[in-house]
């Protein structure tokens, strides 16, 4: 079944290490099969917080999502959106 992750950034606290992380995490594919769907597009917020962008990747199922989400390359990645940026993170499972 076909899983989601989804990057909401809430904002920006360090922009030096928020592109650190985008030239990490653009290494971090690897081979793993990770279609884009949304990255960093027109945002209108219809409910809740504005946020200031947001990320939406496809993986054949969950277990892909991890196995990337996971990589020891995108482990080392995270570490420098996390010091860079506010994010919430999630995996959804599509419907088929």
């Amino acid at each position: 079944m076909t899983a989601y992750v989804i990057f909401i950034r809430d904002s920006i606290k360090d922009a030096e290490e928020m592109a650190t992380y985008g030239q990490k995490a653009g290494a971090a594919r690897g081979d793993h099969q990770i279609t884009p769907l949304a990255f960093y597009g027109a945002v209108e917020t219809l409910e809740g917080p504005p946020v200031d962008g947001v990320v939406l990747l496809s993986f054949p199922d969950s277990a892909a999502a991890h196995a990337w989400y996971d990589s020891p390359a995108y482990q080392d990645a995270l570490q420098h959106r996390l010091k860079g940026a506010d994010y919430r993170v999630m995996i959804v499972e599509g419907l088929g």
